[in-house]
């Protein structure tokens, strides 16, 4: 008697996992390769060392993605749509790292740091995988809400421009920076009675900025996510389930035909460069730097377990706590293999879980053909910089799509939640959407606080799960052990 295959174990046809998979990598890109950036340049490195740096990021990628997905040994990967990307959760300790010690010594720390840092995550995964029965549905459903609206800024920020840097909403008066730099030079000539220029100071940007919100870049987005409705709504089949690559392409065609999507950087890209471990020398351990890391660590756990539940929601596969300690474990797996082949934390892209909402695809397997083409880019600089070169504006109406999806399957999980004759779910789901909000809207609310603790308290994911599973005990009370045991049984029945 033939045995049915579940959705998320189905193996589709080769055309199809490289297409659906090549749709994942071009959702992730752009914040696959936004860390190593602003880590290779605070550390001083140059241009060829930066791009080693992200072809070494694209290339633990695809390592991390295809264990975490396909599975190794009974240790390690969740086996499900996945994919693994570098964490901007550490990158404030990790800019400290770079600042404190540049160059090739700072990177000999850092990537100490994040070895030790994976080794210590891989031991505490189990003991933070015995915390899933604190996540019943009204928790599970706000955390997964909260994912959706936190990475809403981020696909608003790929349509109009990011909040800082070239396409700010402000720019700096040129006639102001050249005021300064004469004072600072008359300041430090010999004899002159102008006090020195205090350490620090800048000039606020005031100049509205022409590249912000341009109406061409929130048109192409425009079209973007025009173009994706069209085709999930008239096609069927295969053409529907990759909707969101085909909307990415034709932003790609109309932006190569207005000249704004070139390829001066495919040019200069070399055709093959092989990843090697320790390129920058023997890693350096720092203790406080491990220990600082690690609570960082332990925030991505936190992280990841809200993204595996919205993921086993989405597929239809129940998670109990072997599969989320596998799940976890490899999340600290994936950092070690990181600092081993110089690059940096690797945890679930939340990017992606939105994407396996909107095509309805399920299949794990997807994602292991997206880790191998990950692994083929990190190997293959040219076409790294082919997909690079893609304006993030095209990313932007896609994301509208993906994200929203997300936050839609939070409201679903919450509306199988009883909150007729339990009111205090309400305020669960109220004061702890409220706490997500934080970071999204008033980013510079820890600036009085100490340092020590800014990144635990700068991700909207994490205040939103610990406000959630506080109040839902405060509440409703503690769950007992044989809740867990009773879902377990079903599980097993299942």
């Amino acid at each position: 008697m033939s045995k049915t295959v579940a959705p998320v174990d189905e193996i589709l046809p080769m055309g199809q996992l490289t297409a659906l998979g090549l749709q994942h990598v071009l959702v992730m890109y752009a914040g696959a390769v936004a860390v190593p950036l602003i880590i290779g340049r605070v550390l001083g490195l140059d241009s060829h060392e930066v791009s080693l740096l992200i072809a070494a990021d694209l290339f633990a990628c695809g390592i991390a993605t295809i264990i975490q997905s396909l599975g190794a040994t009974p240790w390690f990967g969740i086996k499900l749509p996945v994919i693994m990307g570098v964490s901007f959760a550490p990158v404030g300790p990790m800019i400290h790292i770079a600042q404190s010690t540049p160059g090739h010594e700072g990177a000999q720390l850092l990537f100490g740091t994040i070895i030790a840092a994976g080794i210590v995550t891989m031991i505490i995964a189990p003991w933070i995988s015995r915390l899933l029965r604190f996540f019943p549905p009204v928790v599970t459903g706000t955390i997964i809400a909260i994912i959706g609206i936190t990475l809403m800024r981020v696909g608003i920020n790929w349509i109009f421009g990011n909040p800082v840097g070239p396409t700010a909403p402000s720019l700096v008066d040129p006639n102001y920076v050249n005021w300064l730099r004469d004072i600072r030079a008359a300041s430090g000539a010999p004899g002159s009675p102008l006090p020195e220029i205090p350490q620090g100071l800048a000039i606020m940007p005031t100049v509205p900025n022409p590249k912000y919100a341009d109406l061409t870049g929130v048109g192409i987005a425009g079209i973007v996510l025009l173009s994706i409705l069209v085709i999930a709504k008239f096609c069927k089949g295969f053409l529907a389930n990759i909707a969101v690559l085909l909307g990415i392409v034709v932003g790609a065609v109309i932006t190569s035909a207005m000249g704004i999507m070139t390829f001066e950087k495919v040019g200069k890209a070399d055709w093959v460069d092989v990843v090697l471990p320790f390129h920058f020398g023997m890693p350096k351990f720092d203790l406080w730097m491990i220990l600082t890391m690690v609570l960082v660590m332990i925030v991505i756990l936190i992280e990841s377990t809200g993204m595996f539940l919205a993921l086993g929601d989405m597929t239809g596969k129940k998670i109990g706590q072997k599969d989320l300690a596998r799940g976890l474990r490899t999340d600290g797996l994936g950092t070690l293999i990181g600092g081993i082949f110089n690059t940096f934390p690797y945890s679930s892209f939340s990017q992606n879980v939105g994407l396996v909402a909107v095509t309805g695809v399920r299949s794990r397997f997807v994602c292991v053909a997206s880790g191998v083409i990950l692994l083929v880019l990190g190997l293959l600089p040219k076409l790294a910089a082919l997909v690079e070169s893609l304006p993030t504006v095209v990313l932007g109406g896609a994301g509208i799509v993906m994200f929203g999806m997300v936050t839609a399957t939070g409201i679903r999980i919450l509306g199988g939640v009883d909150f007729a004759k339990n009111r205090n779910n309400a305020m669960i789901v109220a004061i702890s959407i409220g706490m997500g909000m934080i970071p999204v809207v008033a980013p510079n609310f820890r600036q009085w606080m100490p340092h020590a603790i800014h990144p635990l308290i700068e991700s909207g994911i994490l205040l939103t799960s610990l406000s959630a599973v506080l109040l839902n005990l405060f509440f409703n009370g503690a769950p007992h052990d044989t809740d867990a045991a009773v879902e377990a049984a079903k599980h097993a029945e299942a």
